[in-house]
């Protein structure tokens, strides 16, 4: 299976601060490379066909997309934003498997393709979705407290404290949960709670180093992880 892959891109970047005055924190360079373009190649080597949405400054993203990745779709949010699980329910027409997976934009990876853990460890009759989670030393610029803990079978509880494992904003998930969603602006964290309360809500580890480069410190040291991988 190869999911086809919905990469999350169209937040404002305010954490950016002046990084992000003129230009999509999905182009912000990390070793060289747009954020974006670094999701972009995780999500090809796990998945099928990519979908991207854009809101602020989307004029630039679909200008990178065009000259760089004219086979990827963009789902444009205006006049207003979405939020993650909205966008995601806007963009479904181009994305076709069941599951869907996801990337934030804003994340760099050093270690095996994560997509490819994703469907090692999916199993539909029991998952709604299935995210993977990184614990807190792997997880390089973390800012803030832990996502979720696992019970022994994998489902998942929030959890906030420090020692709670990390949303890498990898995940697989059943469309028809989004498409069914009564709302058009909604937060995936909605999609989850209803999934908690029923068991089915699942997390996988994710044995690599993870960099959450959604603030500007967070930029230094993900290049610093690429160096040393």
């Amino acid at each position: 299976m190869r999911p086809d892959v919905m990469i999350l891109a169209a937040g404002f970047g305010t954490r950016m601060g002046a990084l992000t005055a003129m230009r999509p924190k999905p182009l912000i360079p990390v070793a060289g490379r747009a954020l974006l373009d670094h999701a972009i190649t995780a999500a090809r080597a796990g998945g099928g066909r990519i979908a991207v949405n854009a809101h602020y400054r989307a004029d630039q993203i679909a200008a990178h997309l065009a000259a760089h990745h004219p086979d990827i779709a963009l789902s444009v949010e205006a006049p207003a934003i979405l939020d993650s699980g909205g966008g995601i329910k806007r963009a479904l027409p181009h994305l076709g498997t069941d599951p869907i997976a996801t990337l934030n934009a804003d994340a760099v990876w050093s270690g095996p393709d994560p997509l490819s853990l994703l469907v090692q460890g999916w199993d539909g009759a029991r998952m709604g979705a299935l995210v993977l989670l990184v614990p807190r030393a792997r997880a390089v610029g973390r800012q803030g407290g832990g996502d979720f803990s696992p019970d022994a079978q994998g489902r998942l509880t929030w959890d906030r404290a420090e020692g709670g494992l990390i949303h890498t904003g990898a995940q697989l998930i059943a469309p028809a949960l989004l498409a069914d969603h009564p709302a058009d602006v909604f937060s995936l964290r909605d999609i989850w709670q209803a999934l908690m309360d029923e068991g089915r809500l699942f997390g996988v580890t994710y044995p690599g180093h993870w960099a959450d480069v959604g603030h500007p410190e967070g930029l230094a040291l993900a290049e610093a992880m690429l160096t040393d991988a």
